[in-house]
């Protein structure tokens, strides 16, 4: 880190307060309803705002349609840069190969899937159409 005034030297610090550090979440009241909401676990388990953690727990996120899992490196209590929270934790390679897999699959998907409304008057000419061809 650049300052090390922002890391903290107790080996303890809430979750909600190290999840919205590390720049997970946009601020801490929306790290402590994915908290709550089921979208971080600690250990296998779901964790409480409260929870402390320390160096080297291995935490699994939700964040939208990615998954992340990530080790703690480091404790911070301040919001700083995105480089400086890069390096508050690192991301295991399962875990980034994972997020790329479901990635290339989302982008091989579709963008315009059929709508559910009633056809336009061209559709229904190219259902008559396609019908009356068999």
């Amino acid at each position: 880190m650049t300052s090390e005034s922002n890391i903290i030297n107790p080996n303890r610090i809430r979750i909600d307060k190290w999840l919205w550090a590390a720049r997970f979440y946009k601020t801490r009241a929306m790290a402590k309803q994915a908290i709550d909401g089921g979208k971080v676990h600690i250990g296998g388990s779901r964790p409480k705002p409260s929870k402390e953690i320390e160096p080297g727990e291995k935490i699994r996120l939700r964040q939208g349609f990615d998954e992340k899992t990530v080790i703690v490196k480091a404790l911070s209590n301040q919001r700083r840069g995105a480089k400086d929270a890069q390096e508050l934790y690192q991301e295991t390679k399962e875990s980034a190969e994972n997020r790329e897999k479901l990635s290339q699959q989302r982008k091989a998907q579709p963008k315009h899937w059929a709508s559910p409304e009633k056809p336009n008057k061209k559709q229904r000419r190219q259902i008559q159409q396609f019908k009356q061809q068999n």
